[in-house]
Formats: structure tokens, C-alpha cells, sequence
């Protein structure tokens, strides 16, 4: 009997390409959704159009309980992406149950969302566009990235690649991470920080590229806002709950901060009301950072490869979880 999968990610489904064509040729009956699902809405799928032998999925709730109703059927997670924080990652090791993702296949897109953010903070764009728009031609000053200060928290993948576009721009770049590449900081002309709180005093554009732990929820709050220079730019292309959303709302609303660019919410899609609707220098994107026609296919090529290659034996696949 063939095997099941239950596909959410949109992208994965909208975007054309040899990812699709792979999973057709798999042999694999494939069950559609629109995701992001919560946690009832894959409890309802499974329940009704179940069981599955795998999950491809995007950012959807798999709780514990979405693990429990899965199993004993569902034999691998293949998440599409690299965050795996919508996923109950230690519970799924608990399991047994393997959790595939996706890294090295969407930095270079990421980071080139997220230097469009900064230019869209810098020079007003969104205040710019709409004034055109609606025919009033209202103009503000903008701001020069060049010569100015990026400071990169979590120089992974992504950090690498604003930093080499940061030098591009001609700006000094600082980071800070646990783990640091010196070779690539002295190639690149890098400066290592102590701390995040020294990057976030000393840079007048912060990017955030961590990932979402207990730890790191609400890393930027009112007490962090409040060491940042006045004027400072912020921006979010890893997770929404990185940051306390309405900490940073009043901080871009009373000016101190330039503004704020984030292709990430603490929770998708956003819901009125929220403050960041009404907040001309807060600029949101629905979660789109690595939703380019190269990366799409380059994502879903690896994480249909790792969901087809496991469940037909073959040992090319990248797994999260290692037990």
C-alpha cells in the first residue's frame, strides 16, 4: 500500500518546480492543506483524512498531542525550513521520531529581505509610497546606511550574509554570538562584541538572526529597547517572539526608534487589532523572507528529497534530532 503524507507549507505548493516534480514521482499520496495550521486544525486533518506516514509542513502547531494522534502511523517530520520552534522537537525525540529540516538553502534570500527592510526603514518607503498614492507627494528626509553601524546578533548562515552585505553598503559591522567564526569575522571585517547588549548600544541597525528558545523569547524588551541609540533601526527576519511586539510598537511610536522591519509576527497571520497597523514606521511582511522563486525550490527540493529519501530507505537526509 502506498504511503500517506499530509503537505502544508504554501509556498511549497504555489511555487513551481523540480520539488513538485519529485514528490509527484514519489509514489506517495499526498494530502493538501493551506498551512500555517493550529494545533485542532492538524488534529482535525488527522482524525479526518488520516493516518500519515509523514508530515511535510511549514510553520504548523506539532504539539505533543498532534504527535500522540499521529502515531503510531507517522513514521518522520519533514519540516520545510530551518526553525523548528512550532515543532515539539524534544517530544518527538522522545518518540523516536525522526525531525528533518532544511539548513544552508535560504540564507543568501533571507538576508536580502532583510537589507530591504533596512533601506525601507532608512528612506521612509512606506510613508513615501502611500503619499504618492493617495496624490499628496508628502516627502520626508531619509537616512544613509553607509558609514553607520549594523550590529548582527546570531552569526549563523543568514548573519554571515548580512554582514557581507553590510560591508557592501559600506557600513562597520559588529556581532555577537555563542558560537563564532573567527576566519570569517577577520575575512569580512567583523567585529566580535561581548555581549547583545553591547551590539544593541553601539549600532544604529540591529538585525536579529537567533533562534526562538525559552531563552531568547522577548530578548528585545522595554529594558533592552532603552539601551539602544535613539534613532536605531531593528529588524526581525528570524521570529516573531524574539521581541516583546508591544515594547517595540511604543518605542517606534515615542521615536526612539528610527523604526521597525520584521518579515515575522509572534503570532501568524497577523490579527486586528494590533499596534503595528497603526504605526507608520513599523513596515510588516507575511512571513516572505525566503519566498523567492530560487530559494522555494531549492527548500522544497531538500525537504521533499529528506521525506521521499526516508521513507524509501535511502540515507540522504538531514536530520534535527539525533538519537
Amino acid at each position: 500500500m502506498a504511503k500517506t503524507i499530509l503537505l502544508t507549507t504554501t509556498s511549497f505548493q504555489d511555487t513551481p518546480g523540480e520539488h513538485l516534480e519529485l514528490l509527484a514521482a514519489s509514489g506517495l499520496n499526498v494530502v493538501t492543506a493551506r498551512g500555517p495550521l493550529s494545533e485542532k486544525a492538524v488534529l482535525d486533518i488527522i482524525k479526518t483524512q488520516g493516518p500519515f506516514d509523514g508530515f511535510l509542513n511549514g510553520d504548523d502547531q506539532i504539539t505533543a498531542a498532534v504527535i500522540d494522534a499521529a502515531l503510531p502511523s507517522l513514521r518522520v517530520i519533514a519540516k520545510y525550513g530551518i526553525g523548528l520552534d512550532s515543532i515539539d522537537v524534544n517530544y518527538a525525540t522522545s518518540k523516536k521520531l525522526p525531525v528533518l529540516f532544511t539548513p544552508g538553502v535560504n540564507h543568501t534570500t533571507v538576508a536580502e529581505h532583510a537589507f530591504g527592510l533596512i533601506i525601507a526603514i532608512a528612506k521612509s518607503f512606506w510613508f513615501h509610497m502611500r503619499s504618492v498614492k493617495n496624490g499628496s507627494w508628502a516627502r520626508k528626509t531619509g537616512n544613509e546606511l553607509w558609514g553607520k553601524t549594523l550590529g548582527v546578533i546570531g552569526v549563523g548562515r543568514i548573519g554571515k550574509e548580512m554582514v557581507v552585505r553590510g560591508n557592501a553598503f559600506g557600513m562597520n559591522c559588529i556581532g555577537f554570538d555563542t558560537y563564532w567564526d573567527q576566519a570569517f569575522a577577520d575575512a569580512n571585517k567583523l567585529r566580535r562584541l561581548a555581549s547583545m547588549d553591547d551590539v544593541l548600544r553601539e549600532a544604529d541597525v540591529v538585525s536579529l538572526h537567533t533562534n526562538l528558545t525559552e531563552e531568547t523569547r522577548h530578548m528585545i524588551n522595554t529594558d533592552r529597547l532603552a539601551i539602544m541609540k535613539k534613532g536605531a533601526i531593528l529588524i526581525n527576519t528570524a521570529r516573531g517572539g524574539l521581541v516583546d511586539e508591544k515594547a517595540v510598537a511604543e518605542a517606534c511610536r515615542s521615536g526612539k526608534l528610527l523604526g521597525y522591519g520584521t518579515d515575522v509576527m509572534d503570532e501568524e497571520p497577523i490579527k486586528a487589532p494590533h499596534p503595528f497597523l497603526e504605526i507608520d514606521n513599523v513596515i510588516v511582511t507575511p512571513h516572505v523572507g525566503s519566498r523567492t522563486h530560487e530559494s522555494v525550490q531549492r527548500q522544497g527540493l531538500r525537504a521533499a528529497r529528506n521525506l521521499v529519501n526516508f521513507l524509501s530507505g535511502n540515507a540522504d537526509y538531514i536530520q534535527a534530532n539525533k538519537f
